[in-house]
């Protein structure tokens, strides 16, 4: 059997290695840099809600509104635009889906590049493979005396490129499932605590004061 050496496995699959190497560098960076931006995200919602709630009881929508800008988080956005739109519940839930689809929107960017190597990457390696069967097939045709040692060390070399396809397809769908979920979940407790916000505003007998002047009352001159 002809020598198998890392050395002649590069010089066989090379382009197709070549492709797959650059796969798997784009998806851990990708994978890397949504994990740190979701990693910022964390929050206990509910008690950022309840703190909010207390302090428009105690100093005002001004408070609640400053104290939300200070934080850049999902749930912060989503308070805030809920206070923004203080008096009409129809725009509150609007400003409320809004926020929460632009902080989604922002938190999935390149997760779907990671779905697509995921997907892709078998079968990149499966072409290395099919082309390095072919050119086996091809020296055991030029080189009739040599029999099966001649076909199978192509055929083993060619097999390595579906290896690294599976290689780097694993962890790829394993980062896709990972970021989907994280997600997904961040978006239902996110929607969960803004709308304690939304039904104890709409509970209360009176709005909140907002600059010392209840919303839809006038300033005394």
């Amino acid at each position: 059997m002809n020598d198998f050496s890392l050395l002649s496995m590069l010089k066989q699959g090379w382009p197709v290695l070549s492709v797959l190497l650059l796969m798997s560098i784009f998806s851990t960076a990708t994978f890397l840099d949504r994990w740190r931006a979701l990693k910022r995200t964390r929050c206990d919602a509910k008690q950022f809600v309840r703190y909010v709630l207390r302090v428009i009881d105690e100093r005002g929508l001004n408070a609640a509104m400053d104290y939300c800008s200070q934080h850049r988080l999902p749930i912060s956005n989503a308070v805030l635009a809920i206070l923004e739109r203080i008096g009409n519940r129809e725009s509150q839930q609007e400003a409320l889906q809004h926020a929460i689809q632009y902080d989604l929107h922002q938190l999935e960017s390149g997760v779907a590049a990671l779905g697509t190597i995921a997907s892709i990457a078998p079968f990149v390696g499966l072409f290395g493979t099919v082309v390095g069967i072919i050119k086996a097939f091809g020296s055991m045709a030029v080189n009739s005396g040599g029999g099966t040692e001649v076909v199978s060390a192509g055929i083993a070399e060619a097999l390595v490129t579906t290896a690294c396809g599976l290689l780097v397809a694993i962890p790829s769908v394993a980062a896709y499932n990972y970021c989907v979920h994280k997600i997904k979940a961040l978006a239902q407790e996110t929607d969960l605590a803004a709308y304690e916000v939304l039904s104890s505003l709409a509970e209360r007998k009176e709005p909140p004061v907002w600059n010392g002047i209840r919303p839809g009352t006038k300033s005394a001159r």
